[in-house]
């Protein structure tokens, strides 16, 4: 069996994370999103067809031609034009049953499993407010009958997760679908022209479905994956007076002096160093070649490679690019001062994230000067640097 996973996409509402590498590369617990889903596609399919478009070569030198026996192939969309137009370059390398799915969002293998019991199947999730997603609307046995974008009125409550089992005649009916009002071939449109032939069971989530739609969403995903992660093992150096507890993963060539605290879940990478009295509190990873000095408090973070995060720094609630250096007594607010949720900047517009705590979220090559103060939920663009003891309470853009 072959999986197509679509992961062609620029990912603007991600920025500014991905202005410099898509999506699905974007780690948590210090491995890439892409290898998420591929180890829940092992022992399922294979081979897998990535759907390539935005910085293409980041994932296929990540990745490669194989991945734990699974063949892996790439085909370009050199046009973005929608989910259906993406699945339909996979035409060439697909003669059979094939299971399609986003490539940056994180799927468990077990519903995979269940879902290709059927000829044509799609995932769904049961939400409290489905208002914000495009639904499915089912018959009593659980068959496809509609998919209505963002219902002003409520019709069901199970979303459309992007994870379908479909059959290669999806790709005639894909070639006759006409775009839609957004100038794109849309994959469900064309999955519910082929529900008039052959029924298409809806599959509904036991397990997780995990969506990057912003940046903060990586936050939520790392804490989802640390809740059944049981990791705990130590491959560098732990002086005598450090502090560990619960599951701590320490790479090879890292260096906890006496006197840090690591309080897990936490991921150290390797060669790292995080020097005495430094706090790295749980559902916190730090990339590779990463230096935390002496008085930091980082937790709830991701922390990307190579960064330098200097004496006394507060991080919390916080994405962290690679290569950024945040100057000492710099502190990344995370919480409202009248406990409202935080919202960020998209496009243009504010969004209400629904978080009471989201810290700063900062791209590559970030250079805070010392005492540098940020708001909750600003962003701040690649190689920017801010002045000693700057406040930041907008997003800082190129």
């Amino acid at each position: 069996m072959h999986s197509v996973v679509m992961v062609a996409g620029k990912s603007t509402r991600t920025y500014p994370l991905t202005l410099t590498r898509p999506k699905p590369v974007l780690p948590i617990i210090n491995k890439p999103l892409i290898f998420y889903n591929l180890d829940q596609l092992y022992g399922i399919v294979d081979s897998v067809v990535f759907i390539v478009g935005y910085r293409k070569e980041m994932i296929e030198e990540l990745v490669g031609d194989e991945y734990r026996g699974m063949k892996i192939i790439y085909q370009e969309q050199k046009e973005q034009l929608g989910t259906g137009h993406a699945v339909l370059q996979a035409a060439p390398h697909i003669t059979d049953r094939f299971i399609v799915m986003n490539g940056d969002d994180l799927f468990h293998g077990d519903d995979i499993k269940k879902l290709i019991e059927h000829p044509y199947g799609a995932l769904a999730k049961q939400v409290d407010d489905p208002s914000q997603f495009g639904i499915m609307e089912i018959d009593n046995r659980s068959y496809l009958v509609n998919f209505i974008e963002k219902p002003k009125t409520y019709i069901s409550n199970l979303v459309n997760v992007g994870c379908y089992i479909l059959e290669p005649e999806i790709f005639d009916i894909l070639a006759r679908t006409p775009k839609s009002e957004r100038g794109e071939i849309e994959l469900p449109g064309a999955i519910l022209n082929a529900s008039k032939q052959h029924p298409v069971k809806v599959v509904i989530l036991s397990q997780y479905w995990l969506p990057t739609g912003f940046p903060w969403d990586l936050l939520n995903t790392q804490a989802q994956m640390f809740s059944n992660w049981r990791e705990n093992n130590v491959n560098g150096i732990v002086e005598d007076g450090a502090f560990m507890q619960g599951n701590v993963q320490i790479g090879e060539g890292t260096v906890v002096k006496s006197g840090a605290q690591i309080i897990g879940p936490a991921s150290i990478g390797h060669h790292c160093l995080i020097e005495s009295e430094a706090y790295i509190g749980p559902y916190t990873s730090i990339g590779h070649g990463t230096v935390v000095r002496p008085r930091c408090l980082i937790e709830d973070a991701i922390v990307f490679d190579g960064v330098t995060i200097d004496h006394a720094s507060i991080i919390r609630h916080a994405v962290i690019g690679k290569g950024s250096s945040i100057g000492e007594r710099s502190h990344l607010i995370s919480h409202h001062p009248h406990d409202k949720t935080i919202k960020s900047m998209v496009k243009g517009k504010w969004i209400d994230t629904h978080l009471n705590a989201l810290g700063a979220i900062l791209a590559d090559n970030v250079t805070l000067g010392a005492q540098t103060t940020i708001l909750p939920g600003m962003k701040i663009w690649p190689g920017i640097t801010t002045d000693i003891g700057q406040v930041v309470d907008s997003d800082l853009v190129e």
